[in-house]
């Protein structure tokens, strides 16, 4: 940017870095009044110049709203709207239910590649400004990250998860269908819809067995192992009645680097539990995400190196069953035909952008470690 634009750069954000070019862009037009064309323009150029995943919103003061997504429609974001006496107001955000709560109407996804502009008059401006849009979204939006009251690309996120449950059940009866399961528990908050239907499809009791902390932030993204252990124990409690004695099918939405699900496992076997079964409602992770999700890098995930018995071992279960990948696809694009493809980087390799090499993961492994042990940086990325 400083090479290019000679604009002044204050941090290592992609975010300030995508709003630099962005406004580098407008600024080369040489409007004073831009106009939603400019807007496009601009736009247009902002993808020719990045790629990676990214879904912006900006205030383009004085003048109007601007939202955008990549041409891959990697990250979500949605527009909706509602009447009110002064006229119609819109709103834009990643997700649907954000929408629900401000009491907008959702009119749709932004398109991939696609922008949208609200003028200072409440007018709705739209364009495609990419020149090859795929839509690609990272499906681990559906399985941890979307609120399941929330409608991304068509899809219902509480439907998709309730589907992943049906399809999780079904590998479990192929596989074990001698199983002596007792009680099936979900891991709170994201793995409950699936492990309810996981139930119900097995034909079991479903219990609350661990009660949540809803102080403690998210702990796979917690800075440091000790932290994050010690963390585990002040988010979890276990309800002693409803594990002990017990055969306890544990399902939780993804495993990453099994510091969690060890914990939990060691939780349940103390608070009685016969035995402990685990379920993953997604694949195994077994790489790093680069567009925008801050995940752990590939020699932190557990199963990067790890067969799925390994790893079974490694967490203290007695049994332990992942998704498969053709299973979670499916469960999502039940509901949209039309949704074709999806960025499935962490559980196969497989970077939808085309344009990410082992180079560059270590590269990124490199920086990412190089700021974790800085102790004095100031803009701490987590491991």
């Amino acid at each position: 940017m400083f090479k290019a634009d000679l604009r002044h750069m204050n941090t290592g954000s992609d975010s300030e870095a995508l709003l630099n070019v962005f406004a580098q862009e407008l600024q080369n037009l040489g409007h004073l009044e831009p106009a939603p064309d400019d807007i496009f323009t601009s736009v247009s150029r902002v993808h020719r110049r990045c790629r990676g995943g990214y879904a912006v919103v900006a205030m383009i003061n004085g003048h109007g709203l601007v939202g955008f997504r990549d041409p891959h429609g990697i990250r979500p974001i949605v527009f909706g709207r509602r009447e009110t006496l002064q006229g119609m107001e819109y709103m834009l955000a990643s997700e649907s239910a954000a929408l629900d709560v401000a009491g907008f109407k959702l009119i749709r996804d932004i398109a991939p590649g696609e922008a949208v502009y609200i003028d200072a008059k409440n007018q709705l401006h739209t364009r495609q400004c990419a020149e090859k849009p795929r839509t690609a979204p990272c499906i681990f939006e559906y399985v941890y990250f979307a609120r399941p009251d929330s409608i991304m690309n068509g899809v219902s996120v509480y439907k998709a998860r309730l589907r992943m449950g049906e399809k999780l059940a079904a590998k479990i009866l192929r596989e074990r269908p001698d199983h002596d399961i007792d009680v099936v528990i979900p891991i709170p908050d994201t793995s409950r819809t699936s492990a309810l239907q996981l139930a119900n499809k097995l034909g079991l009791n479903y219990r609350e067995g661990l009660i949540k902390n809803r102080f403690i932030e998210r702990t796979f993204i917690i800075s440091g192992q000790g932290q994050r252990e010690k963390s585990v124990r002040q988010k979890l409690n276990p309800i002693r009645p409803v594990l002990n004695g017990k055969k306890v099918l544990l399902v939780d939405d993804s495993i990453v680097r099994g510091t969690t699900s060890r914990q939990i496992i060691q939780m349940a076997r103390e608070a009685g539990a016969q035995k402990v079964y685990f379920a993953s409602a997604s694949p195994a992770v077994r790489y790093p995400n680069v567009y925008g999700i801050d995940m752990p890098t590939a020699d932190e995930l557990i199963a990067h190196r790890h067969s799925e018995k390994q790893v079974e071992k490694l967490i203290g279960a007695d049994w332990l069953i992942y998704q498969d990948l053709e299973d979670l696809i499916a469960s999502i694009a039940e509901e949209n035909p039309d949704l074709n493809a999806f960025d499935c980087a962490i559980f196969n390799g497989k970077y939808i952008t085309g344009d990410i090499d082992e180079e560059y993961l270590q590269n990124l492994a490199k920086t990412r470690c190089s700021v974790e042990n800085n102790p004095k940086g100031k803009s701490r990325k987590r491991c």
